[in-house]
């Protein structure tokens, strides 16, 4: 007789307090914890604590989790189990909590070893260094240097490290003399679910005056082409009318055409001539 497998009964306590969180709210997140100081985290947990409930434990076990969850495309998530995972879950907007999750984020220098989470992008300009060997050291990271008044001076925008690559000593030594800090220290959540819609950090990461601006361009564009070809909308239909009047006095008028609308025009238009014929 077979001996039964041993259960380790915390594991399926965590196991189980990961599907009623999962199973009692509408949007699931992941996010990554990794090099976020305790005491950031208490202070983000503190912040975010009427909002969001953070959950950490196995990486396994939160797969476990979304595979055994009722919510159909929840599994999705697995791909988002990154660095040190944890289960986020909130009734928020997933636009509203990545916004408040991204507002209580501070910049912080590279660090050798570290993953970038976007492109790392030094930009053209003067620096702080005197004439030397910083000339070679900016070259082997990709940078174009000369001197500019006297000083080392960077030529154009370089992207030195793409996101998702590792960035290495010499790289996070240079961004820290450059004060450049291209890091932040916060929670990084990767993905939500919200009702059988998987949300990636791409897409909740928007720039909201650029969104308005998309709206407001579009709005205008649409205007203009309903106008240019007659399409009548609450918007549209005054302008349109008055177009219309505006156009066919100017047919009538230059038609010769008698209305109530172009007898005055007609009139000034016949005295006019008839005084040039006087005048031959």
């Amino acid at each position: 007789m077979k001996p039964k497998p041993h259960i380790n009964p915390e594991k399926v306590e965590q196991l189980n307090k990961a599907l009623t969180l999962i199973n009692n709210n509408p949007i699931i997140g992941v996010v990554n914890m990794q090099n976020l100081p305790a005491r950031q985290l208490q202070i983000m947990k503190e912040q975010l604590r009427d909002k969001v409930t953070l959950f950490m434990t196995k990486r396994r076990l939160l797969r476990i989790a979304f595979q055994k969850s009722d919510k159909k495309g929840l599994d999705a998530l697995e791909d988002y189990l990154q660095g040190m995972p944890a289960l986020l879950v909130t009734k928020d907007n997933p636009f509203t909590l990545y916004k408040a999750i991204k507002k209580n984020k501070s910049p912080a220098p590279a660090k050798a070893g570290q993953v970038a989470t976007k492109d790392i992008i030094v930009k053209a300009g003067p620096t702080p260094f005197a004439p030397g060997p910083i000339i070679g050291e900016l070259g082997s990271i990709g940078l174009k240097a000369g001197i500019d008044g006297g000083k080392v001076a960077i030529k154009e925008d370089k992207v030195v490290c793409k996101e998702g690559e590792v960035i290495s000593e010499e790289l996070a030594s240079i961004l820290t003399r450059l004060d450049i800090n291209p890091m932040e220290i916060g929670l990084d959540l990767l993905g939500v679910y919200e009702n059988g819609t998987l949300y990636p950090k791409k897409l909740l990461d928007i720039d909201e005056e650029e969104f308005l601006d998309d709206l407001k361009r579009a709005g205008a564009n649409a205007l203009a082409l309903a106008m240019e070809t007659g399409i009548p909308t609450t918007e549209t239909t005054q302008a349109l009318l008055v177009k219309a009047a505006r156009e066919s006095m100017a047919l009538a008028s230059s038609q010769d055409i008698l209305t109530k609308d172009t007898v005055g025009t007609m009139l000034a238009k016949a005295q006019s001539q008839a005084n040039i014929l006087k005048k031959e």
